[in-house]
């Protein structure tokens, strides 16, 4: 089986295992990752029932990355749901409950603890300031480090659909406070907080302070957007290729089913 993405950055976290940003590489990747989750039972509608291993270490779940691990693992068909890393960091957060990921059946097989999982849901929950002000000052970005950079390209990347298009620029407020801007154009109406949490984990997986961003919201045409047109650096946001079909629970990644 080919390597995943998951493990490739538990891989570079094992080669440099001081090396921070190489663990917050691993933690982003098994936070966007699609888990399978290994249940006791079949779900029944939203309601899941994880199967618990009670581990030396205290009680853990077990989820793979891929379905044919989960498979591999349990030596055939096995009830399991999917849903994203951060999904279940904040199901587990506060549970007592480890997570045991791809164990036996694939070199990302790692044991985290709870009080990882308390920490993962912590990091996704980061975001950054939302500002309300409108810039006095609008100019182009600088001394911003490139490891953020590719981190809101790849974050953003994800986030189909959601704005036409993005503009990252230095500002300046009224009252003189500067700082850096990301203006989203034209989002959809429901998804700003959803854009903003998306930014908030490029932040804080980039291993930098999540104030250090503003976030806003602008209407193509409008004075502001043909400024930050003029000036900004742009993130694209892929559109979306087909309208989105409703799916039963437990088949969302980022929809959350109840434990029982």
């Amino acid at each position: 089986m080919t390597s995943t993405a998951l493990d490739k950055a538990h891989a570079a976290m094992q080669a440099a295992p001081e090396d921070a940003q190489a663990r917050l590489k691993f933690f982003e990747r098994f936070a966007d990752n699609e888990l399978f989750l290994l249940l006791e039972t079949e779900a029944e509608g939203d309601q899941i029932t994880p199967r618990v291993f009670p581990l030396e270490d205290g009680p853990v779940v077990l989820v793979f990355d891929r379905e044919a691990r989960l498979a591999a693992f349990a030596e055939g068909p096995a009830p399991y749901v999917g849903l994203s890393g951060r999904v279940l960091a904040g199901m587990l957060a506060g549970q007592g409950m480890g997570v045991g990921l791809n164990l036996e059946v694939a070199p990302s097989a790692m044991l985290l603890p709870p009080d990882a999982m308390a920490w993962l849901a912590d990091m996704v929950a980061s975001r950054p300031t939302e500002a309300s002000a409108v810039p006095a000052r609008i100019d182009p970005p600088g001394g911003l480090p490139e490891i953020l950079l590719e981190a809101l390209d790849a974050k953003l990347a994800t986030a189909r659909g959601l704005a036409s298009g993005a503009w990252l620029a230095a500002v300046t407020y009224e009252g003189g406070a500067r700082g850096h801007l990301l203006a989203f154009i034209d989002a959809i109406p429901g998804s700003e907080s959803a854009l903003a949490a998306a930014v908030g984990e490029a932040l804080v997986f980039s291993g930098l302070e999540a104030g250090a961003l503003d976030v806003s919201f602008f209407i193509d045409g409008t004075p502001v957007a043909e400024r930050l047109a003029r000036v900004g650096l742009r993130f694209d946001l892929p559109e979306l290729t087909a309208p989105a079909q409703p799916s039963a629970p437990g088949t969302d990644p980022d929809r959350p089913p109840l434990l029982r």
